[in-house]
């Protein structure tokens, strides 16, 4: 695709106001149970999104074995993450809800009612026939458990990790057309209009809408491409309600969904093409970013409507870190998947909840 890879959704960036508590809830009841890395340092390259001025923050990067991208839980140390100005409903402009997949959607349920999270409605079945339901977090954001048959590894949850997201739109074929030529959405699995039954439990999520159900049509490839597995982008345009962007008059790191971010390779590649379809890097991190133990590349575009897309080319991450096994991808070919038994050996580096 346009001689640059993407291997799927990496991980998901939330901004919290505790980094610990947020690792620890996401571990307990989504298996995000591997800490890739852990940094507090200063953020000084986000400028354009942080009030032209560095912030100090601490981040951890967790994933789950079972499959899907990691969460990115980001907390600021020098300033108060600010909520947003108004409770975002359906079709508000952002990334609105995470798609987090399931082995077992009763199981799942189940266990989740009976840790008393906050679940808002019942089991549903989408328009695509896949059996759903939607949560409230601790922190106040939404997520989509979404019934899936494709898995990695073996995790210590009925969830995986994050494949997908609920993104609001103020003009449906803009972002379905942006969705598909950047990032490979090139499969429209659902798209209608009307008012639907499944996402009455959300809020705002009554009212009448246009949707679209995006996948891409082949399998992705590169290193971590059988880890991440397959993904999902899903875009309202609301039909009879004017929308707010979530992040409006907030900075990027404050509180909730920050950024979708994608695994790539070719960089250079990628910038051509953003920028040929209007949507430049509005931030360019340098080939020699260390965060933590990993190391890379990483840029931002905006979608149509002002969320934020993340790319990151992966340089180096560790496998096992008490061993000081760091694993290099700058000699390995771009398209080709690592051995599962080498991801599988992040198991060695689980935490336990607290």
């Amino acid at each position: 695709m346009n001689n640059y890879i993407i291997s799927g959704i990496q991980q998901v960036g939330i901004g919290v106001s505790n980094v610990n508590a947020g690792f620890n809830w996401y571990n307990k009841h989504f298996g995000m149970d591997i800490p890739v890395f852990e940094e507090a340092a200063e953020a000084n390259l986000m400028l354009p999104y942080t009030g032209g001025k560095p912030h100090q923050r601490h981040a951890i990067l967790a994933i789950n074995l079972k499959g899907g991208g990691g969460f990115e839980i980001w907390q600021y140390t020098s300033r108060t993450p600010q909520a947003p100005l108004f409770k975002a409903q359906l079709g508000d402009l952002g990334l609105f809800c995470a798609k987090i997949k399931t082995d077992d959607v009763e199981k799942t349920y189940a266990y989740l009612k009976q840790e008393n999270v906050t679940i808002l409605g019942e089991i549903s079945t989408s328009p695509i026939g896949k059996k759903h339901f939607f949560i409230v977090d601790a922190f106040g954001n939404y997520f989509e458990i979404i019934e899936d048959t494709v898995f990695f590894g073996r995790g210590l949850k009925h969830t995986g990790g994050p494949v997908g997201m609920i993104i609001g739109v103020s003009n449906l074929e803009t972002s379905i057309n942006f969705y598909n030529k950047i990032l490979g959405y090139d499969k429209i699995l659902f798209k209608g209009e009307e008012s639907f039954g499944d996402l009455s439990s959300l809020p705002g999520g009554s009212g009448k809408c246009k949707r679209a159900i995006l996948t891409h049509s082949k399998d992705r490839v590169g290193p971590f491409s059988k880890l991440f597995g397959n993904s999902y982008i899903e875009l309202i345009e609301m039909t009879n309600y004017s929308p707010r962007k979530i992040f409006e008059n907030r900075f990027w790191g404050d509180l909730g969904f920050i950024h979708l971010c994608f695994d790539i390779k070719n960089m250079n590649a990628l910038q051509k093409q953003c920028e040929s379809l209007g949507h430049p890097f509005t931030v360019d991190g340098g080939a020699g970013f260390e965060m933590g133990e990993a190391a890379g590349h990483f840029t931002y575009i905006e979608d149509p409507d002002g969320a934020l897309i993340e790319f990151v080319e992966t340089k180096k991450m560790p496998i096992m870190k008490k061993l000081g096994w760091y694993l290099d991808l700058s000699k390995r070919a771009p398209e080709k998947p690592l051995p599962n038994w080498m991801l599988k050996a992040l198991k060695f580096n689980r935490k336990k909840s607290t």
